[in-house]
């Protein structure tokens, strides 16, 4: 069985592009949106501290979640480009959207469906997966 040819420092970019993707898209890009839609905006002082005390650790697991997205991606671009009859930014577009659309939107589906979460929560969350498959898809296919 041959390995499969990655380029892990692209891996590595990836996961530090998610994290500043994240900030700018739940923070000055949508931010405001996304907590009226968590109700979040509804939290006292103390409630907020609160939530705040595993930040830490939920931006690491983060960045881990995100290496292990990259890293995967990175498997299905080399296995569709060695099958498409496309190749850089275009293969890297192409593969991040259908992963995104066969695999991440399907299953944050149930976040609404079951999770009692708005349509609108999901658009929002879904969109940022959406833009970050699509950047891991160019990272990586002109990089990897």
């Amino acid at each position: 069985m041959q390995a499969v040819p990655l380029n892990y420092w692209a891996v590595l970019v990836c996961g530090v592009v998610s994290i500043a993707l994240g900030s700018l898209w739940y923070g000055p890009v949508f931010g405001k949106m996304w907590m009226r839609l968590m109700g979040w905006d509804k939290m006292n002082p103390e409630q907020m501290a609160e939530a705040k005390k595993g930040m830490i650790k939920s931006y690491a697991l983060s960045f881990v979640g995100a290496l292990v997205m990259a890293y995967v991606l990175a498997h299905a671009l080399v296995f569709a480009s060695s099958y498409m009859n496309v190749e850089g930014y275009a293969a890297g577009l192409s593969t991040g959207f259908w992963m995104w659309l066969g695999f991440v939107l399907p299953v944050t589906m149930s976040d609404v469906l079951w999770g009692q979460k708005s349509w609108k929560l999901w658009s929002l969350n879904s969109g940022y997966y959406l833009v970050q498959l699509l950047m891991f898809g160019v990272i990586l296919a002109l990089w990897g």
